[in-house]
């Protein structure tokens, strides 16, 4: 009989239990560990290559260092930086310069606080906002009862050229603020420096929407439905 698809968001065993921690660890039977051992020698080899094991390491390395009182044990240990302050450590270790910026124009006052905090830290910052191009939306097909604003001219966001202008610049990480669902799919589909997000939309929650998760048993009850 073949094995239902992995899904370690239902594992059923605490944490520290789980084969993926501890090598004498429990597992369900869709377990990826386990069954998808061909894919992880795959990708141990992937962590081989210079590049990608350098990345890896410093990641390892950032996540470490997110962490404080480790000296104390892992029962004490506290969080220490929020993420903007640990994007900045990463870029220093991996002595990159010249960092990207793709942002949404509903998070322009944002971004321009994130472009000075970085650039004050000596970096070179190239910024492209979702509008850039000015590609009115009748282009994917869009009629005026699409549009936000019905009536009036409307550019469409342009994740893509977003994409395309950091490529030109060179960019050695760009970093994503705010930009749509969808829209940051095809970002980082077209991006060709590596990716980080600083913050993700959600126009109710203040961009946070782990609110709504955690308020989905109260608040948001009716999204169960």
């Amino acid at each position: 009989m073949e094995l239902s698809a992995p899904n370690c968001a239902r594992c059923p065993f605490k944490p520290d239990e789980r084969i993926c921690r501890t090598p004498d660890g429990k597992y369900p039977d869709n377990c990826p560990t386990v069954r998808k051992e061909p894919l992880v020698e795959k990708a141990r080899a992937e962590y081989r290559r210079p590049a990608n094991a350098e990345f890896a390491r410093q990641a390892s390395l950032q996540e470490r260092d997110g962490y404080s009182h480790r000296e104390l044990g892992y029962a004490r240990v506290r969080p220490a930086k929020p993420r903007i302050e640990e994007t900045l450590e990463f870029i220093g270790k991996m002595g990159y310069r010249k960092i990207g910026l793709a942002f949404c124009l509903g998070l322009r006052n944002e971004a321009a606080v994130v472009e000075r905090f970085f650039s004050a830290h000596g970096l070179d910052m190239v910024s492209v906002i979702c509008k850039v191009g000015r590609v009115p939306k009748e282009e994917l097909g869009l009629t005026d009862d699409d549009k936000i604003a019905v009536g009036t001219f409307e550019t469409m966001c342009n994740p893509i050229l977003q994409a395309q202008v950091l490529n030109s610049e060179q960019t050695e990480l760009n970093i994503l603020l705010g930009l749509c669902v969808g829209h940051d799919s095809l970002f980082l589909r077209y991006a060709e420096a590596p990716c980080t997000v600083l913050a993700v939309k959600d126009r109710v929650t203040g961009h946070n929407p782990l609110a709504a998760l955690y308020t989905l048993d109260s608040y948001y009850r009716a999204l169960k439905k």
